[in-house]
């Protein structure tokens, strides 16, 4: 079965993207797990990384919602 085909990110190409798509980026800028994902995608994350990426995702939308 073939998968999806990811396109490749330069680090340049983040602040043009959708907010939503950015902050997953920026938090795995904060977790020094950027250069992992722009060179090999997401699927080089464990799911332990995706899931502290998903968390403080959610924490963030919260933080936001309150303010």
């Amino acid at each position: 079965m073939a998968g999806k085909k990811e396109k490749k990110i330069q680090k340049s190409d983040i602040p043009q993207m959708e907010p939503r798509e950015r902050v997953k980026y920026e938090i795995a800028e904060e977790l020094g797990l950027l250069d992992r994902v722009l060179e090999g995608g997401w699927k080089t994350l464990s799911s332990k990384e995706t899931g502290r990426i998903g968390g403080m995702i959610t924490k963030k939308r919260k933080e936001q919602e309150k303010n």
